[in-house]
C-alpha cells in the first residue's frame, strides 16, 4: 500500500441518523431523506478526497438499512404514481408469457434441458430419454425458496451421466453450494459443498468425484463485501466430507491467482487455466490423471496472452489464443512442450473476431464476430475451411458444446427481435434443424433493425445497432433509450429481451452502443478502453448520442442512457460530463467510486481494467471520470433512477448507495431543477444473475414507467 495519510475522522459504524425530508430548488421538485454526512478525508498521494457517504459502505448497519428504507419509500411513492406504470408492467408480463428452453445435452441414457413455461421464477431442470419424449422433473430451484430468490446456478453431469452436481445461488449471491443429486432416482447424494466462486466443475472420468476451486470460509458479517483472495483448487470424492477434499492447487505466494479445471474427454489430463484478475491474460497448468502420482505443472507461462482450452486429441491440446494474434486464433500445443517453437498453428487469424470453437470427430466448429454479429465456420482439423454454417439470420450464436466423440450438437440464435431459438446440428451430415422456437406476444414484422457508424473524438468509428418500429418518424420525438457498457473485453452483441420489446412496443427507440474496451474487434479495441484510454470509452458513447441526436432519431430531452455494472459507471461518467445531452438515465449495479472499488470482494480484480488508486500514476485519470467525484454542486442532472441490490456482492452496493446521496445533494441545490434523483434497491437480490421472472417484470415495469415520464 502506497497511500499516504489515510485518516478517518468520525465513526460511522455506530452512525444511526434519523432521516427528515429536505424540499429541493423548485418548488415541484422531489423531496429526498436528508442523508447525514460524516467526516472522512483520505490522502491519495498528496491529493486529499472528502469522502462523507463512506458510512454507507457498511451495507449491514442498522444505519444504512435505515437509509434503504427511507430511500425505497420515496422512490416507490414517485413510482407507484405513474399512471403509466400499470400498464406498462401488465404489458411487460404479457411479452413475458413465453416458452424459452436452453440448450439439450446428452448424458448417458438422458437428455437434460433446462424450460420456463414463461411466467415460472425459476426455469426448471428436465431428463428425457429423447428430444421429443415425454419429461421429468430432475431439479426444480423453486422448490429451494419460497419466494423464488434461490437459482439453480450452474450444472456440470458426469461422463456415464449418472450423476449430477448443481450450484445454488442465495439470494443473487456469487457464492456457490454445490451438492449432488442421482439422475435417475433424482434424490441428493450427502454431499455438500461450499465457498464456491468463480469456479467451474470438472468431473473425473470414473465419477469417483470432481475438481473445483473455492475460497477460505468468509468473516461472519463480511459474507457480501469481504475481499476475495487465495483461491485453491480440490478435489472431492464423493461421500467425502468437504473437510476431506484434496488439495490439488494453492499459490499463497500469489493470492490474486485463480483457477478453472477441466478435464479432457479421454480423461488423461486434468487442464487449469491459471487467471489474474480480469485481464484476459493466462497461464495454463497440467496433470496426468492417468498417473496418481502426477504433479501439476506449468503448461504455458508468462501471462502474456489468453489461451482458453478448447479440445485435446492424444497429447495434443488445442487453445483458441490472442498470443501474437489480436483477433485471435487456434494453435495446437503438444503436452511437455519445453518451448514455444513446438506449438503449431491451426486456424489463423482473420479480419474477424475469433470468438470460440469445438471439436468433433476430426471438425472444428469456430465462432465469429463480425461487426458484432455473429457467423460460423467447419473446419478440418488440420485447419482447412470446409464451409461456413447457414444461419437463420443476422444476430448472435451460442452453443456447439458436447463430447468430441457426439454425433449431434445445438446452438442458439438470437437477434433483438427474435426470441432465442434452438437448433441442432447433424455432425455426420452437416444437417442443422429447428429444434425449438418460441411464440412470442408481438409481430416480429413490425420492427426493424439497422446499423449506423459514428466518428468518436479522435475519428475511430463506432457501430451502434438501434432497434425501433418500421412506422416511427424520424422527427426527433421519439423516447430513446441508448445502451452501452465498454468494457473487460466483452461484447455486446444482439440479444432478445421481452423487456427491450416491451420498450420499443411502448413507442421507444432502443439503440446498442459498441464501445472501445469491449471485445467486439479484439484485442486492440479492449486495450484502447483500458486504463489511462478508459476515456475513449465515454468519448464513443457521447458521439454515439451525438449521431442519434443528429439523425433526428431524438433528441437530448428525449434521450436517455442505460448500462449495468461496468455500464453503469459508464452511464455515471457520460452523464457527469455531458449532462445536456440526456434527459433522463439508469445508472444499474454500477462501479461508481473509482477510489475505492478494489476494497470489496473481487473488486481488486478490476485494476487491471481500470488501474488502481494504490497506483500514483493512475489516481489523476480516475478522479478526472469517477461518477462520485464528478457530480457538481447546482447542476440540474437529468432525472435519474440508480438501481441496485442488497445482496450484490460482485459491485457493493455501496457504489449506488454512495453516488444516490450525493447525486441527490447535489440536485437538490440545482436552481429551478425539478428532474428527480432516485435509487431504488432490490431485496434478496444480487448483481443480476438468478433474479426471478416477477422481480425482473417489476423492476422493467419501473423503469420503463420513469423514463416515459421523464422523457415526455
Amino acid at each position: 500500500m502506497k497511500r499516504l495519510g489515510l485518516a478517518a475522522i468520525g465513526c460511522a459504524c455506530s452512525l444511526v441518523p434519523s432521516f427528515s425530508f429536505a424540499q429541493t430548488g423548485s418548488a415541484t421538485a422531489m423531496k429526498y431523506p436528508d442523508t447525514v454526512t460524516v467526516d472522512v478525508t483520505d490522502d491519495y498521494f498528496g491529493r486529499k478526497v472528502n469522502d462523507p457517504y463512506r458510512w454507507l459502505e457498511d451495507t449491514e448497519s442498522e444505519a444504512t438499512a435505515a437509509w434503504i428504507e427511507a430511500e425505497n419509500k420515496v422512490t416507490q411513492n414517485y413510482l407507484q404514481s405513474l399512471p403509466q406504470r400499470e400498464p406498462i408492467r401488465a404489458r411487460l408480463e404479457e411479452l413475458w408469457n413465453y416458452e424459452r428452453y436452453n440448450l439439450p445435452a446428452k448424458k448417458g441414457d438422458f437428455y437434460l434441458y433446462s424450460h420456463n413455461d414463461g411466467l415460472q421464477d425459476q426455469s426448471i431442470l428436465y431428463k428425457a430419454s429423447g428430444l421429443d419424449t415425454d419429461r421429468e422433473i430432475l431439479i426444480d430451484p423453486m422448490t429451494f425458496s419460497k419466494d423464488g430468490t434461490v437459482a439453480l446456478a450452474g450444472t456440470a453431469t458426469s461422463d456415464d451421466g449418472k450423476l449430477i452436481a448443481y450450484g445454488l445461488a442465495d439470494g443473487g449471491s456469487d457464492w456457490r453450494t454445490w451438492k449432488v443429486r442421482d439422475v435417475t432416482s433424482g434424490k441428493d447424494l450427502t454431499d455438500v459443498v461450499e465457498w464456491v466462486k468463480f469456479s467451474s466443475i470438472a468431473w473425473k472420468p470414473d465419477s469417483s468425484g470432481f475438481f473445483y476451486c473455492r475460497y477460505d470460509a468468509p468473516v461472519e458479517g463480511a459474507e457480501l463485501t469481504g475481499t476475495n483472495e487465495n483461491q485453491r483448487m480440490y478435489f472431492h470424492k464423493l461421500g467425502d466430507k468437504q473437510s476431506q477434499d484434496t488439495l490439488v492447487l494453492e499459490r499463497p505466494d500469489q493470492p490474486k491467482w485463480g483457477f478453472s479445471p477441466v478435464v479432457t474427454d479421454d480423461g488423461h489430463y486434468l487442464v487449469i487455466q491459471n487467471w489474474r484478475g480480469t485481464e484476459p491474460q493466462s497461464q495454463v497448468f497440467i496433470k496426468d490423471l492417468r498417473d496418481d502420482d502426477a504433479s501439476v505443472v506449468p503448461m504455458i507461462t508468462g501471462f502474456d496472452a489468453d489461451f482458453v482450452w478448447v479440445a485435446s486429441v492424444d497429447d495434443t491440446h488445442y487453445f483458441v489464443t490472442d498470443h501474437e494474434s489480436p483477433k485471435r486464433r487456434l494453435i495446437a500445443v503438444p503436452a511437455g512442450a519445453e518451448n514455444r517453437d513446438a506449438w503449431k498453428e491451426v486456424i489463423a487469424e482473420t479480419t474477424d473476431v475469433l470468438e470460440s470453437a469445438s471439436l468433433f470427430g476430426t471438425t472444428f466448429y469456430v465462432s465469429y464476430l463480425k461487426d458484432a454479429r455473429g457467423r460460423v465456420t467447419r473446419h478440418h482439423i488440420d485447419g482447412t475451411v470446409i464451409n461456413e454454417l447457414s444461419l437463420p439470420g443476422v444476430g448472435t450464436v451460442g452453443g456447439f458444446s458436447g463430447k468430441q466423440d457426439a454425433n449431434e450438437t445445438f446452438f442458439s440464435f438470437t437477434n433483438y427481435v427474435t426470441p432465442t431459438s434452438i437448433y441442432r446440428v447433424d455432425l455426420q451430415t452437416g444437417k442443422v434443424s429447428l429444434w425449438r422456437q418460441p411464440e412470442v406476444a408481438f409481430n416480429v414484422d413490425d420492427f426493424v433493425t439497422e446499423q449506423l457508424f459514428c466518428k468518436s473524438k479522435d475519428g475511430t468509428k463506432i457501430p451502434i445497432i438501434v432497434t425501433r418500429k418500421k412506422d416511427t418518424i424520424l422527427d426527433g420525438s421519439n423516447p430513446t433509450m441508448l445502451y452501452g457498457y465498454g468494457g473487460f473485453n466483452i461484447s455486446i452483441t444482439p440479444g432478445f429481451s421481452p423487456a427491450t420489446v416491451g420498450w420499443i412496443d411502448a413507442g421507444g427507440v432502443y439503440a446498442v452502443v459498441n464501445l472501445r474496451g469491449g471485445g467486439e474487434y479484439g484485442r486492440e479495441w479492449h486495450e484502447a478502453g483500458m486504463k489511462l484510454k478508459k476515456q475513449n470509452v465515454f468519448d464513443d458513447c457521447i458521439a454515439a448520442a451525438e449521431l442519434l441526436i443528429a439523425k433526428k432519431y431524438t433528441t437530448a430531452t428525449r434521450l436517455s442512457l442505460s448500462g449495468r455494472s461496468n455500464g453503469g459507471l459508464l452511464v455515471g461518467a457520460v452523464v457527469t460530463q455531458r449532462p445536456d445531452l440526456f434527459g433522463a438515465c439508469l445508472p444499474q449495479v454500477g462501479v461508481m467510486d473509482m477510489l475505492r472499488y478494489h476494497k470489496f470482494t473481487i473488486g481488486w480484480a478490476w485494476a487491471s481494467e481500470f488501474g488502481s488508486s494504490d497506483e500514483e500514476d493512475q489516481v489523476d485519470n480516475l478522479l478526472s471520470y469517477s461518477p462520485l467525484h464528478n457530480i457538481k454542486p447546482g447542476v440540474c442532472y437529468p432525472a435519474t433512477l440508480v438501481t441496485t441490490a442488497d445482496r450484490d456482492d460482485r459491485v457493493v452496493p455501496g457504489h449506488s448507495f454512495k453516488f444516490a446521496a450525493a447525486l441527490q445533494a447535489a440536485q437538490s441545490v440545482a436552481p429551478n431543477c425539478d428532474r428527480p434523483t432516485l435509487i431504488r434497491i432490490e431485496t434478496r437480490a444480487g448483481h443480476g444473475a438468478g433474479t426471478p421472472v416477477s422481480k425482473q417484470i417489476e423492476e422493467y415495469a419501473d423503469k420503463w414507467a420513469f423514463l416515459l415520464e421523464n422523457l415526455k
